[in-house]
């Protein structure tokens, strides 16, 4: 039986310390270039996305980036007001508003393709190291979001 680490109230032992302190230092990595083409972090994830497959739903983006509607329709509508996608309600289900890209939002692509080359050029990580962390963040995702609370 594997040993799990023992409790601590220290922060160097706190794995979600670790996890949070790489978060913001990736996100700080990438505002100067999001800046530059006048995105935020959260509208890069959305419009990330939407260059991968055009014309998708509020719910299906919600899905995909574990966000709900009511923190992911402001940023849409941002996104509109920038002229970067269209908002509109879907022929085949009036209660579902599809969001496709605009030509604007289309010649962004490239340089989110420069933004990523970068990220991965600063991690210095090779494909094997990368696939692995990647594993893991999505293990740690998928069972601190299954896992009962103590107590629930």
């Amino acid at each position: 039986m594997t040993r799990l680490p023992a409790p601590s109230v220290l922060l160097e032992d706190q794995l979600c310390f670790a996890l949070y302190a790489a978060s913001r230092a990736l996100t700080a990595r990438y505002r100067p270039q999001l800046d530059e083409i006048g995105l935020t972090y959260p509208q890069y994830l959305v419009m990330m996305l939407l260059w991968e497959e055009d014309n998708q739903t509020v719910g299906q983006l919600g899905a995909r980036l574990n966000l709900d509607s009511g923190t992911l329709s402001p940023l849409l509508k941002r996104l509109t007001a920038a002229g970067l996608v269209t908002r509109h309600r879907r022929v085949e289900d009036e209660r579902s508003v599809a969001i496709a890209l605009t030509e604007q939002g289309r010649s962004l692509r490239e340089r989110g393709l420069a933004i990523n080359e970068d990220m991965l050029c600063a991690l210095q990580l090779d494909q094997s190291d990368f696939g692995a962390l990647k594993s893991q963040l999505e293990v740690l995702i998928d069972r601190v979001g299954t896992a009962e609370r103590p107590g629930a």
